[in-house]
C-alpha cells in the first residue's frame, strides 16, 4: 500500500446497536446467540451498522452480498419507489429473521442516524454524487454503484469529500477484475512487450427525453424526491424505468439521468482496460472521434503514447508481440493493483478498508477516473470534433464549449 493509503483509523464498534435519530429501535426482550456472536458471527456490537440506498434489481442483489458478510448488519433500506422499498424491506426481515429493519423514502432521514457506518446507493446515475457526498459528509463510508457519476465535476467533488473527511468509497465495477483481471495480467506479464492500444466497447450514449408527462399512480413514487437534482418535468413511467439499455423504456436512454451504456459498460470496460494500461489515475490528453477514415472508432490518446478505441469488441490489448490472451493460471504482475487481505470482490473488498481504513481497490479516485473517461467519450459524440483535455486540471484546452459540459447546472436545494 502507497504511503498515505491509510485513512485515519476509527472505532467501527457499534455505539449503541439499532439506535436511531429521535427514537429507538425496540430490542428483543430475549438477546440471542446471534446478537452474542455465536458460529463464528461478531457480535452485535462489532458489527458495521449498514443502510442501503437504491432497492432496484441491481440494489437489491449487492444488499443481499452485503449480508452474506457476518460483520455487517443492515438495518435500514430506501427507496422512493413504494414497491423496491417493500422488496428490500423483505429481503433484509427475510434474511435477519426478524422485523427490525426500518423502511425510509428520502435517504436524508438514513443517513442523519447516528448509528449507521456505511451506506449503499444504488440509485440511478444523477443521484450517486448528490447521496454519496450527503453521507461522507454525515461522517459515513459509501459503496456506490458505478457509473460513479453523471458528470466529471461530480467525481472531483466526490474525491474531495472523502479525502476532506476521511471516509472510505468503493465504487462498484466488479467485472474490472472479475471478468478481465487475468488478461490485464497476461497484458502486464512482459510475455507480449509493452501495451500499445486497447479496445473496448460498452455501448452507445443517451438522448434527450420529449416523453409526455402522465398521471403518478396512487402510492407508487415520489417523483420530486426521484428527480433530485435532474430539471422539473412531468412524471413518465419510461423516465424513471429500470429497463436496461437505451431502448426508451428506462433512465439510462435519457441525458438527464444517465450517461447511456457508454457510462454503464463503461464503468467495467473503460475500467477494465485503464486498470490494465496502469492509466486509471489519469486520463487522456487527446479525445479523437470516428472520422470514416484514420480514426475508424472514437479514441482516447494518452501523453505516454497509449490508445484506447471504442469499438472492435474487447476489452483487447494490443502490445508489441501481438495481442495479449488470458491464461486460466496467471499471477498478478508486479506494479497491477489487485484486491487485498483475501478480498475477492468489490463488497469484501470494501468491507476489509472499513475495518483497515486503507483505500479499497475501486478508490473513489480511480471510480472518477474511468467515468471521466466514460464522460468525455459522450462529449465527444456530440460536439463530433478532436477534443484536448488536461488531466491536471480536469478541463478542457481551448474550447469553453466543451468546458462547459464538464458539469451542469443543478436544480434548487439540490447541490454539492
Amino acid at each position: 500500500m502507497k504511503k498515505g493509503d491509510e485513512m485515519k483509523k476509527v472505532n467501527v464498534s457499534r455505539r449503541a446497536f439499532l439506535k436511531v435519530t429521535g427514537a429507538a429501535v425496540a430490542l428483543p426482550n430475549i438477546i440471542t446467540s446471534s446478537a452474542l456472536g455465536a458460529n463464528g458471527r461478531p457480535p452485535a456490537s462489532e458489527r458495521i451498522v449498514m443502510a442501503g440506498i437504491g432497492m432496484g434489481g441491481q440494489g437489491s442483489g449487492d444488499l443481499r452480498q452485503f449480508m452474506g458478510d457476518p460483520r455487517i448488519q443492515v438495518v435500514a433500506v430506501c427507496d422512493v419507489k413504494n414497491q423496491n422499498l417493500e422488496r428490500g424491506l423483505s429481503t433484509v426481515n427475510a434474511h435477519y429473521k426478524n422485523k427490525d429493519c426500518k423502511p425510509y423514502v428520502d435517504y436524508r432521514e438514513v443517513i442523519s442516524r447516528k448509528d449507521i457506518d456505511m451506506v449503499m446507493c444504488a440509485t440511478p446515475d444523477h443521484m450517486h454524487a448528490q447521496i454519496s457526498i450527503d453521507a461522507m459528509k454525515s461522517g459515513k463510508d459509501v459503496y456506490c454503484e458505478k457509473p460513479l457519476t453523471l458528470t466529471i465535476a461530480e467525481g472531483r467533488k466526490m474525491v474531495d469529500t472523502a479525502r476532506r473527511y476521511g471516509r472510505v468509497l468503493s465504487s462498484g465495477s466488479q467485472r474490472v477484475i472479475g471478468d478481465f483481471g487475468a488478461l490485464a495480467c497476461a497484458a502486464r506479464s512482459g510475455k507480449y512487450g509493452n501495451i500499445l492500444e486497447t479496445y473496448a466497447t460498452p455501448g452507445g450514449p443517451p438522448r434527450h427525453c420529449y416523453l409526455p408527462g402522465e398521471p403518478i399512480p396512487p402510492n407508487t413514487i415520489n417523483w420530486d424526491l426521484w428527480l433530485g437534482p435532474a430539471p422539473m418535468v412531468p412524471y413518465h413511467p419510461f423516465r424513471c424505468g429500470q429497463a436496461y439499455g437505451l431502448g426508451g423504456q428506462g433512465f439510462r436512454s435519457w441525458y438527464d439521468y444517465s450517461g447511456g451504456m457508454m457510462t454503464d459498460w463503461g464503468g467495467h470496460k473503460f475500467g477494465a482496460v485503464l486498470h490494465g494500461m496502469g492509466l486509471d489515475h489519469t486520463g487522456p490528453t487527446e479525445i479523437l472521434p470516428p472520422d470514416g477514415g484514420e480514426n475508424q472508432y472514437l479514441t482516447y490518446v494518452f501523453a505516454n503514447g497509449m490508445k484506447l478505441h471504442v469499438g472492435g469488441g474487447g476489452p483487447k490489448y494490443i502490445c508489441e508481440k501481438g495481442e495479449a490472451t488470458p491464461l486460466r493460471e496467471f499471477k498478478v504482475p508486479p506494479g497491477l493493483r489487485w484486491y487485498e487481505d483475501g478480498a475477492n470482490t468489490p463488497i469484501k473488498d470494501l468491507v476489509n478498508c472499513v475495518i483497515s481504513r486503507k483505500r479499497p481497490f475501486q478508490d473513489v479516485e480511480y471510480a472518477h477516473r474511468t467515468a471521466t473517461v466514460c464522460h468525455l467519450g459522450n462529449i465527444c459524440y456530440s460536439l463530433n470534433r478532436k477534443l484536448k483535455w488536461d488531466p491536471v486540471k480536469e478541463d478542457f484546452i481551448g474550447d469553453p464549449e466543451a468546458s462547459r459540459l464538464v458539469d451542469r447546472p443543478r436544480r434548487g436545494p439540490w447541490q454539492i
